[in-house]
C-alpha cells in the first residue's frame, strides 16, 4: 500500500497551511509527520483523509486517485477504506468496549455474527478482550486509546492515520503506547502515518521521518539520518540539542576538504559530500560527542568554568563566547591532582550529581564522528 501525495497546496484565508507539497510515504511503514504547531502536518493528514478538501493538487492511495482538483476528483472519507486514531480518542460514552469497535462495522451493515467475531479478534490483538463488556469510560487512558485503535482496525482499513494520539497520555503511558503501536504495527504489516510534535515520539516510533515547516517538509528519511546529518540549520535544530560553529571549508593539497574555526585551527579533514561548494558552513556537533578532558586536544576550547549538573551534563561558555551543550555519559571518574578526568561510554548509565562544581577541566574534545557540515 502506498501514498502518493503531488503538488498539494491548502489555504485557510490568507494563511498557507500546505504550500505546493509532492511527497511519497512507504508501504508497510510507520512514516512520522513531525513539526511545530502549525505547519502543516495534521493538515496534510486530513486531506489524504478526505476531512480537508485542498486548494489544488493530487492524493493517491495504491492506484486509486481520491484526489485530483484538475480531474474534479474528490472521493468521500467513508469510502477511501482508511482508519483513523483521533487525539481525542472520540469514545462514545454510553457504548461498552464492544459497541465502540462495532460501530464501524455496523455502518456497514454486516451480520451479527460477523460483528462479533471481527470484534473479538480486533480486542485479542489490542489486549483487551477481557473488557468487552466493560464500559469504556471506566477504563484508564491508556486502554481508552487501545480501544481508539481497535476501532480503527476492525474494518480493515488499507491505511492507518493517528493525529497525535499519545498527546493526552501522561509520560509513563505514552512510553508504554508508544511501544504498543509499534508491536502492533509489525505483527499485522500495517502502513501508518503518525502526526507529532514530540520529537522522542517520532524518533522512538518511525521507520521515516517528514521534518515540517511552513507548509514543507525541509527534510525527511530514517531519525538517525535527520539527527546526525541535517541538510539545513533548522533540521540540526529542531531535533536534540546541537552546537553549532561557523567554518570555512578548503580543499588540501591531497584533494580533502579541511574545516577549520575562523581562527584557523582545523577540526576536521578528508573526504566530504558537497564540501567544495560550501565555502561558508555550520559545524555541528551533537552534545554526546563531547568529551571532556584534562589536557591539550586536537580540538580545543579553554572554558571558563563547569558544573556537572546529573543527565543535563556540563553547559558553560568558551573564552570565546560559544555555548556549548554536553550530555556525558560517564564511565569512569578518577581523581587526579585537584581536578577530575571524566571519560564518555554510551553504554553506561548517567552519573547523577546534581550541582556539584567540578573545577579543572582543561579541554573540549569532539569526537569527529558526529562532526559534520550543514548549510547556513
Amino acid at each position: 500500500m502506498s501514498v502518493r501525495v503531488q503538488g498539494l497546496t491548502k489555504t485557510f484565508g490568507p494563511l498557507r497551511a500546505i504550500d505546493d507539497l509532492s511527497v511519497g510515504f512507504q508501504t508497510g511503514k510507520i512514516s512520522v509527520l513531525l513539526g511545530a504547531s502549525g505547519c502543516g502536518k495534521t493538515t496534510t493528514l486530513r486531506c489524504i483523509a478526505g476531512l480537508e478538501r485542498p486548494n489544488r493538487g493530487s492524493i493517491k492511495i495504491d492506484d486509486d486517485t481520491v484526489f485530483n482538483s484538475d480531474r474534479g476528483v474528490d472521493v468521500l472519507p467513508e469510502k477511501r477504506r482508511l482508519g483513523m486514531v483521533f487525539q481525542s480518542y472520540a469514545i462514545w460514552p454510553h457504548l461498552t468496549v464492544a459497541g465502540n469497535v462495532a460501530m464501524p462495522l455496523r455502518a456497514q451493515k454486516l451480520t451479527k455474527a460477523e460483528i462479533h467475531q471481527r470484534v473479538h479478534d480486533t480486542l485479542r490483538i489490542v489486549g483487551l478482550s477481557d473488557q468487552a463488556e466493560k464500559s469504556a469510560m471506566k477504563l484508564s487512558g491508556g486502554q481508552q486509546q487501545r480501544v481508539s485503535i481497535a476501532r480503527c482496525l476492525v474494518g480493515n482499513p488499507r491505511l492507518i492515520l493517528m493525529d497525535e494520539p499519545l498527546s493526552n497520555l501522561d509520560a509513563r503511558l505514552r512510553v508504554e503506547m508508544r511501544h504498543e503501536i509499534r508491536q502492533l504495527q509489525q505483527r499485522i504489516g500495517a502502513t501508518i502515518l503518525f502526526v507529532t510534535h514530540d520529537q522522542e515520539e517520532a524518533m522512538s516510533l518511525g521507520d521515516e521521518i517528514f521534518l515540517f515547516s511552513k507548509g514543507k517538509v525541509v527534510q525527511k528519511g530514517p531519525p538517525e539520518e535527520l539527527y546526525f546529518r541535517p541538510t539545513a540549520r533548522y533540521v540540526a535544530e529542531f531535533l536534540g540539542k546541537a552546537n553549532l560553529f561557523r567554518v570555512a571549508i578548503r580543499p588540501n593539497d591531497n584533494g580533502a576538504s579541511v574545516v577549520a574555526l575562523p581562527s584557523g585551527e582545523i577540526i576536521s579533514q578528508g573526504q566530504m559530500a558537497n564540501a567544495s561548494s560550501q565555502r561558508d558552513a555550520l559545524c555541528m556537533v551533537r552534545p554526546e560527542s563531547w568529551h571532556v578532558t584534562r589536557g591539550t586536544g586536537s580540538v580545543g576550547h579553554r572554558s571558563r568554568s563547569h558544573v556537572c549538573r546529573g543527565p543535563a551534563g556540563v553547559t558553560r561558555r568558551h573564552a570565546n563566547g560559544t555555548a556549548i551543550g554536553c550530555d556525558l555519559r560517564i564511565r569512569a571518574i578518577r581523581h587526579q591532582r585537584s581536578a577530575l578526568t571524566l571519560h564518555r561510554s554510551r553504554a553506561s548509565p548517567f552519573v547523577r550529581q546534581r550541582g556539584v562544581a567540578i573545577r579543572g577541566f582543561k579541554v573540549f574534545r569532539a569526537s569527529a564522528v558526529q562532526l559534520l557540515i550543514v548549510a547556513r
